[in-house]
């Protein structure tokens, strides 16, 4: 079984312009999300792989990768589930986990718990339940990436969640966070100039050695609540109501065609 690690990640933002490029202690955002993922027990370092696009812009990503000895992949500039899953059957996966490029403190040790899920259970969907924002990598059959990709009304899937986290479609497995970590409230992903600023914080305050461990960062947000606080105010983006009823009402209206195409992809009859 062929596990891999999927980066999503463009330059494309407006509300924090190149957000993932931005220093943390003397290395881009992007740089020290990739050396959490080399940590991920299972996954060779040629199966970590940064999605990107080939628009001009993007090419900075193209040599963060090479420096960093990771693969990359040009995929679809606006479908993130297309571009994920074309650069899944690229490099042969069976199975996933990744994230987007604006979460450099994703939980390694949950990531590794991912894995094991995956390779114990083999469900279609794996979730984290209970980590700071930002905190939470996903787990992912391909079949299941496909299947989706096959069904889906929508193209701007930037916002994906909706479409995978089906239990009356896919098998879906829900990990609940430990108590040392398990922290909604906090925000640990970068959309906003208050999220680097709390990150760039975390950064430079705590000591590590290569890679910032999130219990550690969770006990100095629980010990210094106005830092905590700096991006309390930002507010996440969601998919809009009529989206989310475009998608409801896809899957109720056919999901008896929808479960046959799922059962043809994992039976290796559909390409």
């Amino acid at each position: 079984m062929r596990i891999g690690f999927l980066i999503t990640a463009r330059l494309k933002s407006s509300r924090l312009p190149l957000k993932i490029m931005k220093d943390l202690k003397g290395k881009p955002v992007i740089q020290r999300l990739v050396e959490r993922a080399a940590e991920i027990h299972g996954i060779a370092k040629d199966d970590i792989v940064i999605c990107t696009s080939a628009h001009p812009q993007d090419t900075p990503l193209l040599d963060i990768a090479e420096k960093t000895k990771v693969s990359s992949f040009l995929g679809d500039p606006d479908d993130v589930l297309k571009r994920l899953h074309d650069a899944a059957l690229h490099h042969h996966l069976d199975y996933a986990l990744g994230i987007t490029a604006d979460n450099p403190l994703f939980s390694i040790e949950y990531a590794n718990t991912i894995v094991d899920t995956i390779t114990t259970h083999h469900p279609d969907f794996i979730k984290i339940q209970g980590l700071p924002f930002g905190a939470a990598p996903w787990g992912m059959n391909i079949n299941a990436l496909k299947t989706i990709c096959v069904v889906k009304t929508i193209v701007d899937t930037e916002i994906w969640g909706y479409l995978i986290d089906r239990p009356e479609l896919f098998t879906v497995h829900t990990i609940q966070a430990a108590p040392p970590v398990r922290r909604p409230h906090y925000r640990l992903t970068l959309d906003y100039q208050e999220d680097y600023e709390l990150i760039n914080h975390l950064y430079t305050t705590i000591p590590f050695k290569t890679t910032l461990p999130l219990p550690a960062v969770v006990k100095y947000l629980d010990a210094h609540p106005t830092v905590a606080a700096l991006n309390a105010s930002c507010v996440q983006l969601d998919l809009d109501d009529n989206t989310k009823q475009r998608i409801e009402d896809n899957y109720r209206t056919h999901m008896e065609k929808i479960q046959q195409i799922k059962r043809d992809i994992y039976a290796g009859n559909r390409r």
